[in-house]
């Protein structure tokens, strides 16, 4: 491993001027028109490409020409119209709309997810449908479900994933590759639990699909979406740019630009380097679902392929790697930072990247950004955010240093971070309280005994706990954190790190045999403190596990959960509280059109008041948690067979 640190800190020696100061003094500046912003790309590629022939070889002579042929002349694509800059939206409430039953990295952020609760019903998505279950009465009844997809529509070739509720709408969100875009398909849903479609829209984008993150937020009824847009400088440059547009039942609808060129921004940095990868527009969009009329405003900023984002509820940041291709910033990264109050983006330059979203904290209270970056990381699009390689540290960003791009993080902003050995693999992190708590894995044999690392933010020294298992997941337990993972006896740990004491130690383990985890996405683990824990000394906690330990390890990140499992936690010391099983062996053809491979999971905990739940495919069963043991006490298959006929 090459001492990435020692050159960083080395590049940063005589960086002396007031780094705040500076950011202050400048601001991110955004194109003029969309003329500066085509001319500016097509300057660039041509300057980069007559620079790569400089270095090639003469060619070769060329043949003769062909004959020439008669052919039709290219249809010229015509410009939108922008948007009118009246349309500004701007979050103002942060007040969740309905309860959040999973897992979320902010608690007042909720994310796209499979399965959400609206009254007395939940609404599952799974395999291109939406389903309503009703739970009134201690019974549990299906429904309704309707297609995920606009009505004329087959669903082929898209993946529809998350799902978020606002009020009495339902918001899926999916990527069509047929019609083109992030695909987002509005439902009504009545008191009753019957869901109707209103309305579908489609945001220009490429293929937004992470397997540590999520493309949607909501913040009380804003939408939130990151996108990105692989620009073709081959092609029309306006024609590319975020947009929206109506499903009218064919593509021929028009689109809205979302993000004239006066909110894409490139900080200085990048403007000045000749040699910049500028080949994505990384686009956050902000939709009023309160609207009758679906209306949406976008902030774009370019960069390299390579990106992390991180939603707080004040703002979106984007770390954006490999912009810098001179061989002397190798390592050097922008990140941007988006505020969602409709303020003007900022950015500020760094050195290496984070793991996935979970390396990220903003500190609202002290107005920094905390970030665990890596010598080298792939950003998180597709499967990259798996592995990592190189030096860890901690970044400390004031968020004063957000300006025009100028300002980079100084040396006495990071602090070198001890690593396990060979950790390229399977790398955990979590901000847990006042704590940054992480390890490392070696996917997809994590077995064996792991160092867990715990950080204070506030300084002191870095606490070591060894893990009596592997760790292939970090989460929270109230004040404390948990690590999961196997052992080498083909058991599953689940290992307290108790943090609330004056030094980190390692506190319970449980181990549960023959199993592993079934899920690997944050959503798919819940912890519920009981009322009278408010430091969640005591709670419950339930887990998707998988007892085909023969099986394909990739299968964990597709939701290969065959029963939900359940711990009690009584004043920091674990008991088996059971398992909520399903029953594959009755599995039938649902007949599914549309997203059939579940990206997103299928399984997941859900804890709805004093009642409990879990949910497998097309099952969900309840139980009752009494004396620390949960006994199963209803379930439901809501599994489509026949067609629901409506009556108009």
């Amino acid at each position: 491993m090459r001492v990435f640190w020692m050159v960083m800190l080395a590049g940063l020696i005589g960086t002396t001027a007031p780094q705040a100061a500076l950011a202050q003094a400048n601001t991110l500046k955004a194109f003029a028109n969309d003329k500066e912003l085509v001319t500016f790309l097509k300057r660039r590629v041509a300057r980069q490409q007559r620079s790569h022939a400089a270095l090639l070889p003469p060619p070769m002579p060329a043949p003769p020409p062909p004959a020439p042929e008669t052919s039709a002349a290219a249809p010229v694509v015509a410009a939108p119209s922008p948007m009118d800059d009246s349309s500004n939206i701007v979050v103002t409430s942060t007040k969740a709309a309905t309860p959040n039953i999973t897992n979320t990295q902010e608690v007042d952020v909720d994310e796209g997810g499979i399965v959400k609760v609206h009254g007395d019903h939940l609404v599952v998505l799974r395999r291109g449908r939406l389903f309503t279950v009703a739970l009134g009465d201690r019974a549990m009844r299906a429904v309704d479900r309707i297609d995920a997809f606009p009505p004329g529509t087959s669903g082929e070739d898209a993946w529809y994933d998350e799902m978020l509720i606002s009020g009495d709408r339902v918001i899926v969100v999916g990527y069509s590759y047929a019609r083109g875009g992030t695909e987002v398909n509005r439902f009504d849903i009545a008191v009753d639990g019957r869901l109707r479609f209103v309305d579908s829209h489609h945001l220009r984008s490429n293929d937004y699909y992470s397997s540590s993150n999520y493309a949607s937020r909501l913040i009380g009824s804003r939408l939130i979406f990151y996108t990105p847009l692989d620009l073709d400088i081959e092609e029309p440059i306006v024609a590319q740019l975020p947009a929206l547009r109506r499903w009218i039942g064919s593509p021929k609808g028009t689109f809205e630009r979302t993000a004239p060129a006066t909110r894409i921004y490139l900080p200085q940095p990048l403007r000045r380097d000749p040699d910049a990868d500028l080949n994505t527009l990384h686009t956050v969009t902000t939709c009023d679902l309160a609207a009758e009329r679906f209306a949406c405003r976008a902030v774009g900023v370019l960069g390299s392929e390579s990106r992390n984002f991180y939603v707080s509820g004040n703002a979106v940041y984007v770390w954006i790697s490999d912009a810098f291709t001179a061989e002397e910033a190798d390592n050097r990264a922008i990140v941007y930072r988006l505020p969602l109050d409709g303020g003007r983006p900022g950015a500020a330059q760094a050195w290496g990247g984070p793991v996935d979203r979970f390396s990220f904290r903003e500190d609202r209270k002290a107005r920094a950004l905390d970030v665990l970056v890596r010598a080298d990381s792939n950003g998180e699009r597709m499967w990259r955010a798996e592995v990592s390689e190189g030096d860890a540290a901690l970044l400390h960003l004031p968020l004063d240093i957000f300006g025009d791009g100028s300002a980079t993080a100084p040396r006495r902003a990071y602090r070198p971070l001890p690593l396990n050995r060979d950790p390229d693999w399977s790398f955990h992190n979590r901000f847990v309280g006042r704590n940054l708590v992480y390890s490392a894995g070696e996917f997809p044999q994590e077995a064996g005994v792991k160092t867990v690392f715990v950080v204070p933010l506030g300084g002191g020294p870095i606490a070591q706990v060894s893990a009596p298992h592997g760790v292939d997941r970090i989460d929270m337990m109230g004040v404390d954190a948990v690590v999961i993972g196997s052992d080498a006896r083909e058991r599953l740990g689940f290992s307290a790190i108790e943090l609330a004491g004056a030094t980190p130690r390692l506190g319970d383990t449980f181990f549960l045999p023959t199993a592993r985890e079934g899920e690997r996405r944050s959503q798919a683990f819940f912890y519920r403190p009981d009322a009278g824990s408010p430091d969640g000394a005591s709670g419950v906690l339930g887990l998707p596990i998988s007892r085909d330990l023969g099986g394909r390890p990739a299968a964990r990140f597709l939701g290969s959960g065959s029963a939900v499992a359940y711990l009690r936690r009584d004043r920091r010391r674990f008991t088996p509280a059971g398992e909520l099983a399903a029953q594959a062996e009755r599995a039938r053809d649902d007949g599914c059109q549309a997203s059939c491979v579940d990206w997103y999971g299928n399984a997941r905990p859900i804890f709805l008041g004093d009642r409990t739940f879990a949910l497998m495919g097309y099952e969900l069963v309840e139980g009752q948690l009494r004396d620390g043991r949960i006994t199963e006490t209803g379930r439901l298959d809501f599994a489509p067979t026949l067609p629901i006929v409506r009556v108009k």
